[in-house]
């Protein structure tokens, strides 16, 4: 092979480097974001399952709060629950806010999350 041919195909691969790392970089970047929202995603439900059970259990919206808080440290939530009649459901919504790490890059705003849990009221 001779020094020129090696050179040209050395420049062959950079070029094709070049239009592979974007679509490389988009997939890393996506399957990161993925794993970081469907993790919140799972915080925010068990957040709200542990909401419905303190107020199955104690009927203290306080309570509630607080223990909803407990199970998502580190996240701004909001916790709304219904009051607990005996023999009836309680619901409890966790709602809050997840910034993603490439939004800055692409000018795209924070993911908004769920939970939802449910229990009956008198344990």
């Amino acid at each position: 092979m001779s020094v020129h041919h090696r050179r040209r195909e050395r420049g062959a691969v950079a070029v094709e480097f070049a239009l592979v790392l974007p679509l490389l970089l988009t997939l890393l970047f996506g399957i990161i974001e993925f794993g970081r929202i469907y993790n919140a995603q799972i915080v925010f439900s068990n957040a709200a399952r542990e909401a419905a059970r303190t107020m199955a259990i104690k009927d203290d919206p306080g309570q509630a709060s607080s223990a909803a808080q407990a199970v998502a440290a580190g996240y701004t939530i909001a916790v709304a629950t219904g009051s607990c009649a005996p023999e009836a459901q309680v619901t409890s919504t966790v709602t809050g806010q997840l910034d993603l790490l490439t939004g800055s890059w692409f000018g795209w705003g924070p993911v908004n999350l769920t939970g939802v849990g449910a229990m009956r009221c008198g344990g």
